[in-house]
């Protein structure tokens, strides 16, 4: 067993790495991700090695990218795009919508399309207009498209692979602030023992409420954990890792035990994630529920200034006000 404590970033790196040596028709094509390796750096060394056949720069031009690749997985090959923010990838969402989300419907089945698309995304980074979306509803309000989001090390480096393996087009969403992020990761763990790839996790067992979050919240929600613990509340912390499908199962058996339930995401609250997780859970957990499900989001605002961006994304303050409210009730 080979263990090596790497950021959330370099376990992407090795889960590529590996990705290539298993399948030679794995390619990745993006903006700068061969020579650069990537504006984070995330496929650094991989052209040199594999390359320039299947490490692939491209020009700037989005819907250039997944049309392409679109074209290479009906052919038989794994593409994996990266789109080098979240705000570039707009340009090629017709390509996605339209074309990468339906042509195994559109073919009655008889054509998959084993294609990934990775972004990071979300805020935090102080970055400029264009990157810091947070697009992940777009895309799980999409049927055909799978959407899956990793918020640590050991889940980059598998869920990366997993993805590259399936034969249906996910849409790999990164949190670019927990690129720096570390963890331990075993590179040797045998793919087929990971955890499944479309199955939400309890990362931390509680009794008295659940919050849910993915991505880039979820370490929000660990740190909320742990101060309500302070207070004699036990928290229940649900990643939920898969934003389509839901795994709802682990979060309706978790709420009916806790009886309450607070969703945490970046991206705005109106018509977000969490309306969706509010309203099933309201669905499938009424008669447990002490409290409305409540929400901790973004605001229904265009991403603010990178000086103001603190004021924006959910802390820790929030969360725990969200929580108090809830056992208000």
């Amino acid at each position: 067993m080979m263990t090596e404590t790497i950021t959330l970033g370099k376990a992407v790196n090795h889960g590529l790495r590996r990705a290539l040596e298993n399948d030679p028709k794995v390619v990745i094509m993006g903006e700068d991700v061969g020579k650069l390796g990537g504006v984070f750096r995330i496929t650094d060394g991989l052209q040199k090695d594999f390359g320039e056949d299947r490490i692939i720069d491209t020009p700037l031009a989005e819907a250039g990218i997944v049309g392409t690749a679109v074209g290479l997985a009906i052919r038989g090959y794994r593409p994996v795009c990266e789109i080098q923010f979240d705000g570039f990838v707009f340009p090629a969402y017709n390509q996605i919508v339209a074309q990468v989300a339906k042509m195994h419907y559109r073919s009655n089945g008889a054509v998959r399309l084993p294609l990934v698309i990775r972004i990071p995304y979300g805020g935090g980074i102080g970055a400029v207009e264009h990157h810091s979306e947070s697009p992940e509803a777009y895309f799980a309000h999409t049927p055909g498209l799978k959407v899956v989001t990793c918020a640590d090390p050991v889940d980059a480096y598998s869920m990366i692979q997993q993805s590259i393996t399936s034969d249906d087009p996910i849409i790999f969403l990164e949190p670019k602030r927990r690129y720096w992020e570390k963890g331990t990761v075993d590179l040797d763990a045998p793919l087929a023992d990971a955890f499944p790839l479309h199955a939400a996790r309890v990362t931390r067992p509680g009794t008295d409420a659940t919050i849910l979050a993915y991505g880039p919240m979820v370490r929000v929600a660990l740190d909320a954990a742990t101060a309500a613990a302070e207070d004699g509340r036990d928290l229940e912390v649900i990643d939920l890792r898969t934003l389509s499908p839901v795994d709802y199962p682990v979060i309706v058996e978790s709420v009916r035990r806790t009886g309450r339930a607070v969703v945490v995401h970046e991206a705005p609250g109106n018509l977000g994630m969490g309306a969706e997780l509010a309203a099933r859970i309201t669905e499938q957990c009424f008669y447990h529920l002490e409290a409305p499900v409540l929400r901790v989001t973004g605001y229904d605002v265009p991403y603010p200034a990178a000086r103001l961006e603190e004021e924006y994304l959910p802390d820790l303050d929030r969360v725990l006000d969200a929580v108090d409210r809830a056992f208000g009730w």
